[in-house]
């Protein structure tokens, strides 16, 4: 039985070039055709093995907010802002129950890796200034680390508090990244670019649509599709790696720096986590190339897999869940393997990565400007000094004259 396992692992490692680790292991073993077929799995799970018995190195992860009320509503809606429990642009229980699955699904997939147990050295999820993300976080983490032994603090009830951290607004992730006067150019530009113009035309006539008819299945397809457009124009389309240099490309650096500083350094959080937007996955994936031209639906997530090869340097897989029945699919960067060298990476990437992204983005320097005002500051200062001396000699001169006659 053992000698047939064996085999069976040669087999793998004949069939696919980047599980050359097992082959160290069971180097030697023969391959008949009689076993073959009990070797046919599939790529993902391979390497899902793979991080399981190698020891994954670090999971970076984004993933957008659950099921949320309406964030606006159109005038003449018979829903108004006060029939929903709080309001527009919040969590709903539907989103909160997506969280939770998804939060299950990760404990699961790193059950061989991720402590079962909260630890804050290994753990670390940030959150954009919105409920619906917080409260994603939040339900993500009830699912991910459900208190067990020590950690119940309460018999009664099976959660624990786990701190979600809130970017700061100078690092914030809610794309379009606000206060970049260039992308805003290139923004009014694709709209008048030929592609965007040729794209537009099939929704130009959806507005003749009233009320009681535009809710039909060809208009909600229309709206679907203009909404995906409208995301696709935002960040890519026209002038995309300028874009992305602007806005993705942000997320990216921000990924990949995470990355690289987990692989050199011996202290390493094993996994970390964002909790944003569509906008954010969606700016992401064209930043990367790997855009589906699809909307990201509620609880959709981008996921980085780092790991060792045989060879002692790292590799980086990608993984995008937007469908919570399905496994996840494993995307390729343009230029790249599947598994791609995190030296690839970097180097793939470069082209959106901006090392100064106020200065590309036309941005004035607000401390120069700070500067040029005390500067004018005190050169009216200086003038009004000079004019209040000239005064105050003139009138003394005055005054001396006026005395000496008195006299």
């Amino acid at each position: 039985m053992k000698r047939v396992v064996t085999r069976s692992f040669k087999c793998l490692c004949q069939s696919n070039k980047t599980t050359s680790v097992i082959g160290l292991i069971f180097r030697g073993a023969e391959c008949p055709n009689s076993v073959r077929f009990l070797v046919q799995v599939s790529r993902s799970a391979l390497t899902s093995w793979l991080i399981n018995v190698l020891g994954g190195r670090i999971i970076r992860l984004v993933f957008r907010h659950g099921d949320r009320t309406p964030i606006v509503n159109f005038p003449t809606d018979l829903h108004k802002e006060s029939e929903w429990p709080q309001g527009f642009g919040q969590l709903t229980q539907t989103g909160m129950k997506q969280l939770f699955e998804l939060g299950q699904y990760m404990k699961k997939r790193y059950s061989d890796f991720l402590n079962s147990t909260y630890n804050r050295q290994e753990f670390y999820i940030q959150s954009t200034d919105y409920d619906r993300t917080i409260m994603s976080a939040q339900s993500y983490l009830s699912g991910l680390f459900p208190p067990t032994s020590s950690q119940i603090w309460n018999p009664e009830l099976l959660w624990q508090p786990i701190p979600v951290h809130i970017f700061q607004k100078s690092t914030e992730l809610n794309f379009p990244l606000p206060d970049c006067p260039r992308f805003d150019e290139l923004q009014n530009e694709t709209q008048t670019s030929s592609e965007f113009q040729k794209r537009i035309q099939p929704y130009m006539d959806i507005h003749n649509y009233t009320l009681p008819v535009w809710a039909t299945k060809d208009v909600i397809n229309k709206m679907e599709k203009l909404a995906e457009l409208s995301l696709l124009s935002l960040f890519g389309l026209y002038k995309t790696e300028e874009k992305s240099r602007l806005q993705g490309g942000v997320l990216v650096n921000i990924i990949l720096n995470s990355i690289k500083q987990a692989a050199s350094s011996s202290k390493k959080r094993k996994m970390e986590v964002y909790s944003a937007h569509d906008t954010t996955i969606g700016a992401l994936h064209i930043a990367l190339n790997i855009f589906n031209g699809k909307l990201p639906p509620y609880a959709s997530c981008q996921f980085f897999e780092l790991y060792q090869e045989s060879s002692g340097r790292y590799s980086i897989e990608m993984h995008y869940r937007n469908d919570s029945s399905k496994d996840p699919y494993l995307l390729t960067l343009p230029g790249c393997t599947s598994a791609c060298p995190l030296e690839k990476f970097a180097e793939l990437v470069s082209p959106v990565i901006t090392e100064n992204w106020s200065k590309e983005c036309g941005r004035k320097d607000k401390t120069k400007d700070i500067f040029i005002g005390f500067d004018i500051a005190v050169g009216l200062l200086f003038i009004f000094d000079l004019v209040l001396l000239y005064l105050l000699y003139h009138y003394g001169r005055c005054r001396r004259r006026n005395n000496y006659q008195d006299i």
